[in-house]
């Protein structure tokens, strides 16, 4: 997530306490829900030997499921340095060491020093992210074969608890804010960066989108 964008402090918000219990979570019981349905979807697509950039990966869940179903490399950038710490001594302890390299930083502000990769996975990402144009388009550009997303339905219910959320948030001094992103322009941005949509699920909160570019096999 972004510490150049409007000057909020990821490392604060996202800190090595959300981390550690992020991680233990992940540990006892895998991947779960929609992060879990966004990792079966590119598994079926065929990912093996392939390159990842999962942007805000969090503690690694996503790009570690997919480095063991055969992924061959993968790139983390996320603007919280704790949870970056907590995904890279995960990835070491399971053997992944020499397959993953890490950005700390806002993405978008470090796009044109990160290479294209065969996937890119953004799960529960736009969502901390206040300029989803910058964020949408640049990181589509940069998948070359797949782009997986995970990201809150627009809905009047979902938009009503991330004001809520933001509320408190904001008592607490705190300049982080949620946000729910038009679900049309999310589509037009990524079909902009030549993507096509090939699945789509979508829960009470969260939906899970796959695109690929054309030519691309199911």
């Amino acid at each position: 997530m972004p510490k150049d964008c409007c000057s909020v402090d990821y490392d604060v918000h996202f800190d090595a306490d959300d981390a550690r219990q992020d991680l233990l979570a992940y540990r006892q019981n895998g991947a779960e829900g929609s992060t879990k349905r966004l990792i079966e979807v590119l598994v079926a697509e065929g990912i093996e030997g392939a390159s990842l950039l999962d942007i805000g990966g969090g503690v690694g869940v996503v790009q570690l499921e997919l480095l063991k179903a055969g992924m061959a490399t993968s790139m983390d950038v996320d603007a919280s340095g704790p949870f970056l710490q907590v995904a890279e001594a995960e990835a070491e302890e399971l053997g992944f060491k020499d397959r993953t390299a890490y950005r700390h930083g806002d993405f978008v502000a470090l796009a044109d020093e990160v290479e294209e990769a065969d996937v890119v996975t953004l799960d529960r990402v736009i969502c901390c992210y206040p300029d989803v144009q910058a964020l949408v388009s640049t990181s589509a550009r940069h998948a070359r074969r797949l782009y997986g997303l995970v990201y809150p339905v627009d809905r009047w219910w979902s938009r009503s608890v991330v004001r809520i959320l933001n509320f408190f948030t904001m008592l607490s001094r705190s300049e982080y804010r949620a946000h729910v992103h038009s679900e049309a322009l999310v589509d037009r941005l990524i079909r902009d960066a030549g993507l096509q949509p090939r699945y789509r699920h979508a829960g009470m909160v969260w939906q899970t989108v796959m695109y690929a570019r054309p030519g691309e096999s199911a």
